[in-house]
């Protein structure tokens, strides 16, 4: 097994180490700028806390992987997915509309909000139709009309980087956006920064990603963040592949009668109680298991109380 010279990107660790940290925020403002697509580059950026509590007291919280601000003050919550949720793309919703709520002020306000945009880093396909290319690897969300078709409002943007419809190779990358998906996807792969991921910000990304300038502490938080993604990612693929199935045949048996979806939804909720089992195995928290199935903790302790 060859020795890794740098981290992963798509851990915990290697996610907010990248991007999250302060003397690393050129990293982020490169990223952010060849994503966001807009004429006015960011300048500079000021990282906010990343727990966001609502409007009332008793409100659910929210908890950010990087949320921070630019020089213009529009908001940026930038979030890594490993794994597919039911209600993703309305968790995207929700957690953009903390960045709207901070924006209100007490007393005379003439609700002049800056824009917010919620950029999610996606280890899964969440647009399964599109094809399996770069043209469609990004996807960016507006308010629009429908009749028209034109921009209702540049307030709320959301924008999902489905990393493995990214396919394009070191010969194939043309711009700065191509190369920053490429190392997001391939980095712990590399043992060495090719020549055609080259310039300023990338030798400071390559820099800050090797492995060997942690510091043992920094070592240690990041062996266990990539043996959490190992065993999510391990315990997703073994649940697809034998839950479901079986779920399916269990349910064409039993429910011959009343026909195929008896059997698809029997399967679901068996891939679901397999999913939860096994990271229990692993020691990952009922809270953070309840948000990778989509089901409340109070759900996720029944199949845990199941012997």
């Amino acid at each position: 097994m060859k020795k890794e010279v740098y981290i992963n990107p798509l851990t915990d660790f290697g996610f907010k180490r990248i991007f999250g940290e302060e003397r690393n925020k050129a990293l982020l403002i490169d990223f952010l700028n060849e994503i966001i697509e807009e004429e006015r580059k960011i300048v500079d950026i000021e990282y906010q806390p990343t727990e966001q509590t609502g409007i009332w007291d008793k409100g659910r919280k929210a908890v950010f992987d990087i949320f921070c601000k630019n020089d213009r003050d529009e908001f940026f919550i930038v979030e890594m997915q490993k794994v597919r949720q039911d209600f993703f793309m309305e968790r995207s919703l929700f957690y953009s509309s903390f960045a709207i709520q901070k924006q209100a002020f007490k007393g005379a306000w003439d609700f002049n909000l800056k824009a917010v945009y919620t950029v999610a880093v996606l280890d899964f396909k969440l647009f399964e139709k599109e094809a399996d290319n770069l043209d469609f690897c990004v996807e960016r969300i507006h308010l629009v009309r429908e009749r028209t078709g034109e921009k209702y409002s540049n307030k709320l943007n959301l924008i999902f980087i489905e990393l493995p419809k990214f396919q394009k190779m070191l010969h194939e990358l043309a711009t700065n956006f191509e190369r920053w998906l490429y190392c997001l996807k391939n980095l712990p792969e590399l043992e060495s920064q090719p020549e055609e991921v080259k310039g300023a910000i990338f030798d400071e990304l390559f820099q800050e990603a090797r492995i060997n300038q942690l510091t043992e502490q920094d070592m240690e938080t990041y062996r266990k963040s990539v043996l959490e993604y190992a065993d999510v990612q391990s315990a997703i693929r073994y649940a697809h592949k034998t839950s479901y199935t079986e779920g399916i045949n269990t349910g064409r048996v039993e429910g011959m009668n009343l026909g195929i979806t008896v059997g698809v939804e029997q399967g679901r909720n068996m891939e679901k109680i397999a999913i939860i089992k096994n990271l229990l195995a692993l020691h990952i928290p009922m809270n953070d298991i309840a948000l990778i199935v989509e089901m409340s903790p109070e759900q996720v302790k029944a199949v845990a109380a199941e012997k």
